[in-house]
């Protein structure tokens, strides 16, 4: 069975307050996933602008996630399949960023909380990891 791929949302649970949620994101970190530097990029942007975190910490939180997870790249290739899964299900682009890389990974789950629980998109299967908390 492949890694599973994880959304940035799923990423930020790990400094919540929500423990149980919290305590689920790094388990599900520690057993190993995908994500790609479209993550990296939307948790950094949140820790500074939302969490107004200094530098040091966001510098710590990357480094422990990249550190646990596979990352993948964004490419030509992942852009223009998010271009063309922004047109099909109207995501958002950086939603239909995250999907495009879970589709070029190979990964057959996405581990989101903000998209559509089981909708499949060409073999990939989006799951909320949280909807039995």
């Amino acid at each position: 069975m492949s890694k599973p791929f994880v959304d940035s949302n799923i990423v930020l649970y790990l400094l919540s307050g929500d423990v149980a949620k919290a305590d689920r994101a790094q388990a599900l970190l520690a057993a190993g996933a995908i994500i790609s530097v479209q993550v990296l990029n939307e948790v950094t942007s949140v820790c500074l602008r939302k969490l107004k975190m200094p530098w040091p910490e966001i510098d710590d939180v990357l480094t422990a996630v990249k550190a646990a997870c596979e990352v993948i790249p964004l490419t030509v290739a992942s852009h223009e399949k998010a271009v063309a899964l922004t047109k099909r299900y109207q995501f958002s682009f950086y939603d239909a960023n995250i999907v495009a890389c879970a589709l070029v990974s190979g990964a057959s789950q996405l581990l989101t909380e903000d998209m559509q629980h089981g909708l499949q998109i060409d073999g990939l299967v989006l799951k909320n990891p949280f909807k039995n908390l």
